[in-house]
């Protein structure tokens, strides 16, 4: 299969071209590296650079590569910038997309998968979140990703099949990629970062209605996300014209802010400096994602789901790339 991931020199994007090339896919990388990085892109992998935004290089590139079809990553992603600056998240998640999805119909591409955020949901009404439930999202980050599902649910219309896939928190690495933000707003990379520095870290509330205190959230690996990414594509590749689903991927479960405290001391083997702080305006208690879609469409389940591996694995990788910018 010849696949298209925009976002590829990202995080999330990075790992799951390294599985499409392990797999024997040929994969055409897309990414500004604005906040991507050139180091990310899997050798056997070709980097275009540029936005999804530039149709007439997305249909370049698609015509010139002989694309199949498309993993769609790339999305600007900081829920606090996208409070302070709706407009650049409108113009590049929304406005973006829908040229990519212009251009992918002209160039006769109907095969599309969207690596979306269960942001979509808001404030839930009940926990885990299933994909029936109501989508309010509180921030213009998750309301442009449910603004692009959207649109790619309707481009059915003109037979293009899609997923959205719909998910929390990723942790973890490969033994290639890991995370690498500038910002970074993730816990789990916050907290390794503070074992190695010895700077302490600012934990955000202790006062929850959850069973000690600091709030649930739902994690995924980032190599069980790449492999939920590489299944979905195979689904487009059988499902009908104009065919869409939209799943969750998680734990089922979550951990706690204090449970992934001490499973990170605990993979560092020593006390991590931390300080209790107010909650965040908007946090809730508990954020976890049923997965039984995931599970019977696509026949994924997580395969890496515990702490010991996630924050393990991302240790691991930050010990062995301390030089990458």
């Amino acid at each position: 299969m010849r696949v298209l991931v925009t976002g590829g020199a990202g995080y999330v994007g990075s790992v799951s071209v390294e599985r499409l090339v392990a797999a024997g896919h040929e994969v055409t990388v897309l990414d500004t590296l604005i906040t991507g990085h050139r180091w990310g892109v899997s050798d056997g992998a070709t980097l275009v650079e540029g936005s999804v935004g530039d149709g007439d290089l997305v249909g370049r590139t698609v015509r010139e590569r002989g694309i199949e079809a498309v993993l769609h990553c790339a999305a600007r992603s900081l829920v606090g910038q996208s409070m302070t600056d709706p407009g650049l998240y409108y113009r590049e998640n929304v406005v973006g997309g829908i040229t990519l999805l212009d251009t992918l119909r002209a160039s006769g591409i109907d095969r599309i998968v969207f690596s979306s955020t269960a942001a979509v949901y808001g404030g839930p009404e009940r926990v885990p979140i299933r994909e029936s439930d109501a989508m309010r999202p509180v921030n213009p980050y998750g309301a442009s990703k449910l603004a692009f599902e959207g649109a790619m649910r309707w481009y059915g219309v003109y037979g293009l099949r899609s997923v959205a896939l719909r998910y929390f928190n990723v942790a973890g690495a490969s033994e290639q990629f890991g995370e690498r933000h500038d910002p970074e707003t993730h816990l789990i990379p916050n907290l390794l970062r503070a074992a190695a520095s010895g700077a302490p870290v600012t934990l955000y509330g202790e006062d929850y209605p959850t069973p000690d205190g600091t709030p649930i959230r739902d994690y995924i690996h980032v190599q069980d996300l790449a492999d939920a990414h590489i299944l979905a594509l195979d689904w487009t590749g059988t499902a009908a014209p104009g065919a869409h689903e939209a799943c969750n991927l998680g734990s089922n479960s979550g951990f706690s802010v204090r449970e992934v405290l001490v499973g990170a001391e605990a993979v560092v083997g020593r006390p991590i400096a931390h300080s209790f702080g107010p909650r965040r305006a908007g946090d809730p208690p508990s954020l976890v994602a049923a997965t039984d879609r995931a599970r019977d469409v696509l026949g994924w389940t997580p395969r890496r789901g515990s702490l010991e591996e996630m924050i393990g694995s991302a240790w691991r990788w930050m010990g062995n790339n301390a030089e990458i910018p």
